[in-house]
């Protein structure tokens, strides 16, 4: 098992950046797939990006070439970086991982306005 708490939601002004940081507690971290996905109101919750436990990274196509996630295993971390952001990136960012089993973290707002 493995919780997820995730860190570094804020305000930001479009064509701002931020990085999201998910501190992982738990055995065998680096055998799990982690991702982040996101939920804004009323809308359902969406994968942003996921990197599996041998390094591949997939993305959605709304934010290739601006956001960026990368893991740490000996830190059991698990971060996104946002750069260029929209207002439509506006919404709760979820970190999970997987290995059978689906971990969510509790989630961190993100907000993009002027």
């Amino acid at each position: 098992q493995v919780q997820l708490v995730e860190s570094g939601g804020g305000l930001v002004q479009p064509g701002g950046s931020l990085r999201l940081s998910c501190a992982a507690s738990g055995s065998f971290f680096s055998d799990y797939h982690v991702g982040w996905y996101r939920q804004a109101p009323g809308n359902e919750r969406e994968l942003v990006a996921r990197i599996a436990n041998d390094g591949p990274t997939d993305y959605a196509d709304s934010v290739k070439g601006r956001f960026t996630i990368s893991r740490d295993n000996a830190k059991k971390m698990v971060y996104l970086q946002m750069n260029s952001l929209k207002p439509e990136d506006t919404a709760v960012y979820y970190c999970t991982a997987r290995l059978g089993n689906n971990y969510w973290g509790q989630g961190t707002q993100v907000t993009v306005s002027s």
